[in-house]
């Protein structure tokens, strides 16, 4: 299997892009103490801070910090607002995936909107929606290369923004293989613990935690994506 990380990919950021980045990485750095940003912050100063978010904490807390971060980029009526111009339809489903797309290339990479089938009823019903975004190699995931940092500070907290704050349902399928992700609006996430990512071992080639056990079965599940679980195995 080809290591996704042996070649770097090389990010030329633009003067927006670096605008972002700063903005991004001030908004988590008010949440922490001590955790300085530099006058012009690179991209790997952004994935450092939201590094710093993970220490002393368990899994929910640093998901409901970056939720904080979401909720201080945004005015408090943006939720209500944004539930009554985009109801869970096709069309919001399939508008946002078009501004994900459009918006995000600085923190994910390039990405490219897909036409796919998309469970978008609790009965599992499916429709044929162009509403899923297919990040080719993700940034952030490429720049942490921690399966912990990818749930928690990113798949996790993006989900429950858009499904539970915004009311449009979105499920995030990171691939850890090629390091690539498809964002599905329209579809609601399942439970945490059902989720492929729950299960995940760490990355061999970039976590010393990541080596197989001593009797030769598959490593564990990272750490990190549940501390608690970790804690209660250990």
């Amino acid at each position: 299997m080809k290591d996704p990380f042996a070649e770097k990919t090389v990010y030329n950021d633009n003067f927006l892009d670096k605008l972002f980045i700063k903005l991004y990485s001030k908004k988590m750095a008010d949440q922490l103490q001590g955790v300085e940003v530099p006058e012009h912050p690179t991209y790997d100063d952004f994935v450092r801070i939201s590094s710093e978010i993970m220490k002393g904490r368990n899994s929910v807390q640093q998901r409901e910090v970056v939720r904080e971060v979401l909720m201080s980029l945004l005015p408090p009526e943006a939720p209500p607002a944004f539930r009554k111009l985009f109801p869970p339809t096709q069309f919001s489903a399939e508008f946002n995936a078009l501004i994900a797309s459009l918006g995000f290339y600085w923190l994910v990479g390039e990405s490219e909107v897909k036409e796919e089938d998309v469970v978008v009823g609790p009965n599992g019903e499916v429709r044929r929606q162009r509403s899923v975004v297919q990040i080719k190699k993700c940034r952030y995931l490429e720049a942490s290369g921690c399966v912990g940092m990818c749930v928690n500070m990113c798949k996790i907290p993006t989900q429950d923004f858009f499904t539970n704050d915004f009311g449009l349902p979105l499920t995030m399928n990171p691939n850890f293989e090629d390091l690539s992700c498809s964002m599905v609006f329209g579809q609601a996430p399942p439970p945490m613990t059902a989720d492929p990512a729950y299960a995940q071992p760490c990355f061999a080639v970039q976590c010393a935690i990541a080596a197989g056990r001593a009797d030769g079965t598959a490593p564990p599940p990272c750490p990190k994506v549940d501390t608690e679980r970790a804690k209660a195995t250990a």
